[in-house]
Parts: C-alpha cells; sequence; structure tokens
C-alpha cells in the first residue's frame, strides 16, 4: 500500500511566508520560508510545497532565489508554484532545486501547455493546481488567477482532463476553506479519488488532527498543511503518530540530514 503523505504548504509573498483566508483575506506574516523549511525538514515530513501567491496577479515568474536558499538547506523534495507559464520558467526552477512544478492558471487557460510540460520534464514533475469555489447557485467553479478569476469549468471533469494530458498529480484547493481550518472537502476528495489515477493532494481546511485522518481515509494520496501548523501547537509529529494510530500507512519520521 502506498504510503500517504504529509505536505506543509508554504505561501510566499514579499519573500516571507504568509496565511490568509479564503486566498484574499486577513494575512498574517508567518516568519522567514528558508529558517521554517529547516524546521519542517527535522521533523521528517515527506515533502514541502512553496507557492508565491502573487506571481501570475503581478504577470511575473516565481523568484528562484528562494528556492534556491531552500535548496541548500533542505534535501528532501519540494514543489513550487505560482506564475508558471513557459517551459523555460519550469527548468529554471527545476535547475535551481525544485522537484516539481504545480501549474494553476496557466493549465486552465492553455491546457496543452501541461502535455507538452509533461512530455518534456516527465509526467512526475507536473502538478496540477485545481482552485475552485461554490458558487451562489450551488455549483462548483474553476477559479484562476489566484482565485480572483471565475471560469465555466467543472472541477471534476477539468481535472480528468488534466489526467489525460499527463500531470501527475492533481493539487484540490478549495477557496471557501482555505485558512477556515474547517475541515477539507470531503465529499470533492471521495469523487475525484474514484475518478483519477494519479495521486490527488487535499489542500485547505486542516483544523484538527481528525481532518487530516479524514481527508486521506476520503481517498487523498497526500493533504497540504498550512495554517495548523503555523498558528496552532498541532506539529508534523502529532499528525504523523496520530494517523499511525489510526491505521493510515504514513512514512516513520525521518529528517533529510538523519
Amino acid at each position: 500500500m502506498l504510503k500517504k503523505r504529509i505536505i506543509p504548504k508554504f505561501l510566499i509573498r514579499g519573500g516571507r511566508l504568509v496565511k490568509g483566508v479564503g486566498f484574499h483575506d486577513n494575512f498574517r506574516e508567518a516568519g522567514n520560508p528558508v529558517s521554517t523549511a529547516k524546521v519542517y525538514d527535522a521533523y521528517g515530513v515527506d515533502e514541502l510545497m512553496f507557492v508565491d501567491i502573487d506571481a501570475t496577479l503581478e504577470n511575473r515568474e516565481t523568484t528562484g532565489s528562494i528556492i534556491e536558499r531552500v535548496s541548500e538547506e533542505v534535501f528532501m523534495p519540494f514543489t513550487v508554484g505560482g506564475g508558471i507559464r513557459s517551459l523555460e520558467h519550469i527548468a529554471t526552477l527545476l535547475r535551481s532545486g525544485a522537484d516539481k512544478v504545480s501549474i494553476t492558471s496557466e493549465a486552465a487557460l492553455a491546457p496543452e501547455f501541461i502535455r507538452t510540460a509533461a512530455s518534456r520534464f516527465g509526467d512526475q514533475c507536473i502538478v496540477v493546481g485545481l482552485d475552485y469555489a461554490r458558487t451562489s447557485d450551488g455549483s462548483l467553479r474553476l477559479y484562476t488567477h489566484g482565485g480572483t478569476r471565475a471560469t465555466n469549468l467543472d472541477p471534476v471533469e477539468y481535472a480528468q482532463r488534466m489526467q489525460d494530458y499527463h500531470a501527475g498529480e492533481i493539487l484540490l484547493c478549495s477557496i471557501d476553506r482555505d485558512g477556515t481550518m474547517s475541515g477539507y472537502d470531503l465529499d470533492l476528495i471521495h469523487v475525484l479519488s474514484e475518478k483519477l489515477d494519479i495521486p490527488l493532494i487535499a489542500s485547505s481546511g486542516a483544523g484538527s488532527l481528525a481532518h487530516c485522518a479524514e481527508a486521506l481515509n476520503a481517498g487523498a494520496s497526500a493533504i497540504t498543511i498550512s495554517s495548523m501548523f503555523l498558528f496552532s501547537d498541532h506539529s508534523p509529529i502529532k499528525v504523523r503518530t496520530y494517523l499511525e494510530t489510526n491505521g493510515l500507512p504514513v512514512r516513520s519520521q525521518k529528517g533529510s540530514h538523519s
């Protein structure tokens, strides 16, 4: 049985680690991303994820400087996202030390880009971010540009299409639940996990140890955690121990310097 993964998710703004609510509101600064990454490395998390939240809105590329600094200090796999629109940008991030890239807006605007990127760099390098929210009529819709622009795309159909275009993983982000610590969207996780053959990473909503187990039991291959780690006393060690106690297969704790 494949091990479930625990992935701290870092949102970067102006070179600093931040966290907000609903993608846009109540941002709080949460420290230096490099030093915080070293702490999580010592905890023995499975991967890290860094997202430059302003890159797409500011029509610029994710800066590679933080990525280079992290790669010098941390030797676990990590994913980088934000403003990725070209093969050259992907190549730069991979050269800087990233193991995977997460592509959200460009995947929705130019789906063939995913097929091309997977062909050049390998499916395993390409994560497609799926930012979605519930509309006034109760339906789910995909959003781009940091959750500011609605599309007419259905998240379930879109995820299946991205799988067909050779995305290696799907990163599922609920705009409505982001930063609320109210739990993951278990219904959509269950639906997508039944329809996809590639790993599904559940993001947005972790607020308790039970939430983490619920998302993985619903079918997620991995969970990202941000607010719960930054603003509560829950640590990766607590999450791992809880999951193990509840019968979920997780990797044993081991930092990359161990």
